[in-house]
């Protein structure tokens, strides 16, 4: 189901037919270095990833994190969207590309329509986000996004440590 459509761009929710999509996505090497390993190794590992994950949190909360494609083609590029962790009082905002379609400007034109999503559809008045403490390129397209450094907190109950950004809305 399409959710959110740019000029470039169609946000739409996954299904286990994007298994192998989101294999690959998970398993680049920015996505371990950046977000985590997350032991998807199968098509039959990302089909289980895309119900507990994405589908579970649509049926749930309304929200996920979207399947994000090129218009021209239907070809699968990233996802981005929204999601609620238990450790943070806010929704936040994210967004994962494979590097063969950083530099274009998608990542940015997906956040912002998500972020526009989240506060005339959904109703949010503040929108957060994490990243790893060197992940500055994501910093860096935050800040573009009108979000603002509040701080380095620690990850759900582990000794990792990320940085929180937010924006009120």
């Amino acid at each position: 189901m399409k959710v959110i459509e740019t000029e470039r761009l169609i946000l739409r929710y996954q299904q286990v037919e994007d298994a192998e999509f989101i294999l690959e996505l998970l398993n680049d090497p920015s996505w371990i270095q950046n977000i985590g390993d997350r032991g998807v190794r199968t098509l039959e590992d990302a089909g289980k990833y895309i119900l507990n994950g994405p589908v579970s949190m649509y049926s749930r909360l309304g929200f996920g994190f979207y399947l994000t494609e090129l218009k021209d083609g239907a070809v699968p590029i990233g996802i981005c969207g929204l999601i609620k962790r238990d450790f943070l009082e806010d929704v936040d905002v994210g967004f994962a590309f494979l590097p063969r379609f950083w530099g274009k400007g998608y990542a940015y034109e997906a956040a912002s329509a998500v972020m526009d999503y989240a506060e005339s559809v959904l109703g949010f008045k503040r929108i957060a986000a994490i990243t790893s403490e060197d992940n500055h390129a994501s910093a860096k397209l935050l800040g573009k996004l009108g979000l603002t450094f509040e701080g380095v907190i620690p990850y759900a109950d582990t000794d990792e440590k990320v940085k929180l950004f937010a924006k009120n809305v």
